[in-house]
Formats: C-alpha cells, structure tokens, sequence
C-alpha cells in the first residue's frame, strides 16, 4: 500500500515521467492573496471597532461580535499559518511582513513558531521523533509502563475539557510567550520583539476600551478562535487509522496522504478554517497556498481515494487517546481496558488448562 502511494505521488509530482506537477498549485496568487487579507484582517479589524461601539448598547450585542472576530481569528491564523511555510505571497519579504502583522494578531511568535511547525511537518507519524508542534500521544506499551503520576498526567492532558478550552488558552496567552529549549536565537529574538508588539497592541485597546472590557471580549475571541484551532490541529492527526511507524518504517508521503485527515466540513466552516481540512495536500507540499488547496485536492483521481472526515463523523476522534502498534490503530482507554481483560482472560485460561492437563496428567499416573 505504502509503495503503491509513494509510486502516484511521484507520478502526480512530476518526478516519473508522464505525470502532472504540483507546481500550478505552489504559485502564489497576488490577488486573491490580496484580497484574503482584505477580507479576513480587514474584517477583524472592523469588527473590533463594531464591538466597540456595540458596549454602549449591551453586552448582549457585544458577546456575539466577539465570538464571530473569533471565527475570523482562526482564518487569520491560517493566513499567518501559510506565511510561515513561504507561500502565501511570492515575495519573501511580503510573507514575512503579513506573518509579522497576523502574529500580533494571533498572540504567535512568526519566526519561532515557524521553526517549530517546520519540525511537525517533517516528523509527523514517526514514532521517534514526538514532541514539537505535536499532540501528545503515547504508546499502549508506553502507556502501561508509565508511572501513576505519568499516567494521570497524560489523562488530564489528553481530557475534551482541557486540551480544547484549557489549553488553549495556556498556548497563546502564555506559552507563546517563551522560547522553546532547542530554539535560536533568531526565534528567541523573535519571541521578545512579538511580546512587546502584543503587548503595546494590548496597552493600546486597554486605554480605548478599559482593561476589564479589553480584557473579556479578547478572552472571548482567543477563546473561540484557540478552541476551534487547536480542534482542528487535533483531528488532523488524531483519527482512528493514523499513520505512526518507528526508524526507516516511516515514509514521508506516507504520512502525509495517511497520517492527515481530509476534514470535509460545510461551506461556511471550510471557509473560516481558510480550507485546512485538505490537511492532506498541506503535508504532502507545505507550498500550496490555503486558496490552492481544494483545486489540488480536484485535480487528481488519487485523491479521490482520501476518505473524508465528516464533521459528525470527526467527533469520534476526542475518544483517541493511544497509539496501538499491534493493531496500528488509535485506540481510546475503554479500549485499552478490554484488551487488558482479554489478555488477563488468555492468561486464566492458559493456566487452568495446565492445570487441567496436570490433573489428567495425574489422574493417569494413579490408574497405573
């Protein structure tokens, strides 16, 4: 399966002759680029001055407003999300300008967490190298051989409750706020000059609005836009047949066709998530921009075999807690329990049929 993959994608890329080339779909589109901005950042912005005014008629319009610049956070995400990969414009120098601008926007460092999504993008599915720019996941085995404290740890963590509202809000409120470890010092820099841009942006709205009004519509717009995203990143690679293999196992267009859902969602959602949900032609060429994506996924027959992840259908996936490398699936613990039963069953039954068979044994024996 894994070869049959690798040997169309190389056709569909170019690298076998005969086949069709991702590069139409790579090109930026200086207009419609253009006008995603307008569309998306002027929105937000004016939406911002709407909620403004809207405090001197009541919270009740307020909170609405907000919950919708949400909605167009997580679009401006992805446009900063695109920027970061060089795609979004030609220009470099443009990319970088508007990834700046929609980092503000986003509480995210640009160039720090652009090397920290360059890491996701070439490990995903492999089983050694976890870690960054990923959702925890172990292993059964290494789940089962985890300390208490590990254990319930990894629970708490991997909780609907605070991996989608908690945290969240941890990610870009305060983690965003320091380096990583490994990171240089181009991304450490990067990470001071976004916390002192976010935090005049912040003074700015505090002296317009007041701190605690500041203060409650943006929880309510990094709320929404925080929670939709991170359930985004979440089901675009945690679903039931995932893709992980461990050392030379793993394969990068496998990975990326196997182990990225195509999250097929309704007009209006596919819109706002800027059309993420083809995950699959993302990670199998991080250059084709958002407004590219639905036209590369149509382009091929290939991808006519990817099967959609429904919106309802999606909802199974907060069940997904383990990485099962028997069965080569995600497993959820109500799973893990019942085949720790079963095996603890094989286990009785191992051992009542030797003692059966000691028993005949000597039963045999005393007749002789």
């Amino acid at each position: 399966m894994a070869n049959d993959i690798q040997r169309r994608v190389a056709v569909f890329t170019g690298r076998l002759p005969g086949g069709k080339r991702l590069s139409p779909n790579q090109k930026p589109n200086p207009w419609r680029a253009s006008w995603q901005i307008v569309n998306t950042v002027g929105a937000y912005v004016a939406l911002w001055y709407l909620i403004y005014l809207s405090l001197a008629v009541s919270w009740w319009l307020t909170v609405p407003l907000a919950i919708l610049a949400g909605g167009f956070l997580i679009r401006i995400f992805i446009i900063f999300h695109d920027c970061g990969h060089n795609s979004f414009f030609k220009s470099h120098a443009a990319n970088a300008t508007w990834g700046f601008i929609t980092g503000v926007l986003t509480f995210t460092h640009y160039y720090h967490w652009r090397w920290e999504h360059a890491v996701h993008h070439a490990t995903t599915g492999h089983l050694e190298r976890r870690g960054v720019g990923d959702v925890w996941t172990l292993t059964v085995e290494e789940y089962l051989a985890s300390s208490r404290w590990k254990k319930s740890g990894y629970r708490l963590a991997r909780n609907p409750l605070i991996l989608f509202f908690v945290a969240p809000l941890y990610l870009f409120l305060i983690r965003q706020r320091f380096p990583s470890s490994g990171a240089r010092r181009r991304e450490r820099t990067s990470v001071m000059i976004m916390n002192v841009s976010v935090g005049s942006v912040a003074a700015v709205l505090i002296a317009i609005f007041g701190f605690l009004p500041w203060l409650f519509i943006q929880l309510i717009i990094i709320g929404v836009a925080g929670s939709c995203g991170v359930w985004l990143f979440y089901v675009q690679h945690q679903f039931e047949d995932a893709y992980w293999e461990r050392g030379e196992d793993w394969d990068y267009t496998t990975a990326a066709l196997q182990g990225s859902s195509f999250y097929k969602l309704p007009r209006v959602l596919q819109w706002f998530s800027g059309n993420i949900g083809f995950h699959h032609i993302h990670h199998l060429s991080a250059r084709i921009p958002n407004y590219n994506l639905e036209r590369c996924h149509r382009s091929d027959p290939m991808f006519a075999e990817v099967q959609p992840m429904s919106l309802f259908g999606s909802l199974k996936s907060i069940s997904y807690r383990l990485w099962d490398e028997q069965s080569n699936k995600l497993i959820s613990f109500a799973q893990l329990n019942h085949l720790k039963k079963q095996a603890k069953d094989y286990e009785h039954r191992k051992t009542d049929s030797k003692h059966d068979k000691k028993q005949e044994a000597d039963h045999q024996n005393g007749t002789h």
